[in-house]
């Protein structure tokens, strides 16, 4: 009778220990998993950083160039304006001259502050775009944990 109970015990151990190893690599292979996958979601977050970085840049860029050219632009109209203005024979003709060139320089920069307007709202969306992404990805991946 003590072999056949011996036998049993034995069997009993063995089993608890082959079901306690069986769920020991469920879970050392679970946490792998959850590492593996911690490590690529901060990595397509780095990317997505890079990205918005990279966009930044040229949008900057860009601004600065328009700037740059709005400037000169501007300048040039005020050099030309000015040896204009310096032509006129009379108070009245000068007076004209420089009201036209006031009304012009006007209706420019407001052209170009819409136009800046525009590139900057266009930037801000290009430039969060990777952000935004990575932010869906990671309400998603929250949403997941509590399914």
């Amino acid at each position: 009778m003590t072999t056949k109970t011996t036998k049993a015990a034995t069997a009993k151990v063995e089993e608890f220990t082959a079901d306690a190893q069986k769920t020991m690599k469920q879970g050392m292979e679970k946490m792998t998993k959850g590492f593996e996958d911690m490590s690529a979601f901060g990595q397509e977050n780095i990317d997505a950083m890079t990205k918005s970085s990279e966009i930044a840049t040229k949008a900057a860029e860009g601004i600065t160039s328009e700037i740059t050219a709005f400037s000169k632009k501007s300048f040039e109209d005020g050099v030309a304006a000015a040896q204009d203005m310096a032509s006129a024979k009379t108070v009245t003709e000068l007076m004209e001259k420089q009201t036209a060139f006031a009304q012009s320089a006007f209706e420019m920069m407001v052209q170009q502050t819409t136009k800046m307007n525009e590139i900057y709202a266009s930037a801000a969306k290009e430039i969060t775009a990777p952000l935004t992404a990575r932010v869906s990805a990671a309400t998603e991946t929250a949403k997941s944990f509590t399914a």
